[in-house]
């Protein structure tokens, strides 16, 4: 058996061990929401499908973003890659996550630069869009300063003209270090690719919370559309770059639960049932699609790459 392989059935059992702990860990706070909610099921499922109608979109751009890179992958492979990935964000750190992908990615066929340079892109538009869509829609309602919003569309800028300043970039260190560094390739379209692939997500997002907010409180809270995206998007972030907190853990519920309480949108009984039930969603949401495709075995064959 050669060594990469050995290398992916241990993080699989480690990955799996890992889910298992979670689970376990936080099984009383599932059963209590479970037992004190009356969800309406109907606008739970929607919810949920929108949620994972937001999954398919990054998959496709993940997979735009690789084929800028010039090769090709299958969406079935894309997707079982990025599941099984995405479990990684439950295991202590932020970087196994992009690490798997990377690596999975280059077992399916794909060139190392374009692996890792795809996840790279994906992760930080996906951050700069994320912060962009919620200071669209809550700066006011979660007071934020417009110096934030500023920041924002200055990374954002910076981010977007990256294929041509980083080259730029390198080469000046070039001349003024004597060292001969790699240009890195960075297509302006992996960037292009990421950034409308990524906001639509967060918007679908948005969406889908709202309905599961609907869904959780029998409509008995009120808010906007914007108002439940902010609410969802800036503890999703604030969980994402706390890098001690595998899958967010801790860091998303207290962001959310101050959120509901600077709006006004839910409070005490109210408040406590959104941020324990909504982490019972995703997590179930995201646990289980890759606990499937990582118990199965792939069957479809890498997609040569394109001649161009």
């Amino acid at each position: 058996m050669k060594a990469s392989r050995i290398v992916r059935h241990v993080l699989q059992l480690a990955l799996l061990g890992f889910v298992a702990w979670y689970v376990r860990a936080h099984w009383t706070e599932y059963r209590l929401v479970f037992q004190q909610s009356r969800p309406r099921w109907g606008e739970l499922v929607g919810s949920s499908f929108l949620v994972l109608v937001a999954y398919i979109v990054l998959i496709q751009t993940w997979r735009q973003v690789v084929d800028a890179w010039g090769e090709r992958l299958s969406f079935g492979s894309a997707m079982r890659i990025w599941f099984v990935a995405n479990l990684g964000k439950y295991v202590p750190g932020k970087v196994w996550s992009i690490a798997a992908m990377g690596a999975l990615a280059q077992e399916a066929g794909i060139s190392p630069v374009a692996a890792v340079g795809s996840s790279l892109v994906v992760t930080l538009v996906n951050l700069v869009t994320g912060f962009g869509v919620f200071f669209v829609v809550g700066a006011r309602a979660m007071h934020v300063p417009f110096g934030a919003l500023a920041a924002v569309v200055l990374l954002g800028a910076a981010l977007g003209g990256a294929p041509w300043l980083l080259p730029a970039a390198v080469r000046l260190a070039n001349r003024l270090t004597g060292r001969n560094i790699t240009v890195p390739l960075l297509p302006p379209g992996a960037i292009w690719w990421a950034g409308a692939g990524t906001t639509l997500a967060w918007v679908l997002y948005g969406v889908a919370f709202d309905a599961f907010v609907n869904a959780m409180t029998d409509g008995a809270v009120h808010g906007s559309l914007g108002d439940w995206t902010a609410i969802f998007i800036g503890p999703y972030l604030v969980g994402f770059i706390t890098l001690f907190a595998p899958g967010g853990l801790g860091a998303r519920e207290v962001a959310m639960a101050e959120a509901l309480q600077r709006t006004g949108l839910a409070l005490g009984a109210v408040s406590a049932l959104l941020v324990a039930s909504s982490r019972i969603w995703l997590t179930v949401l995201e646990i289980i699609p890759g606990l499937l495709f990582l118990l199965v075995r792939p069957m479809d064959r890498p997609v040569p790459p394109s001649n161009r």
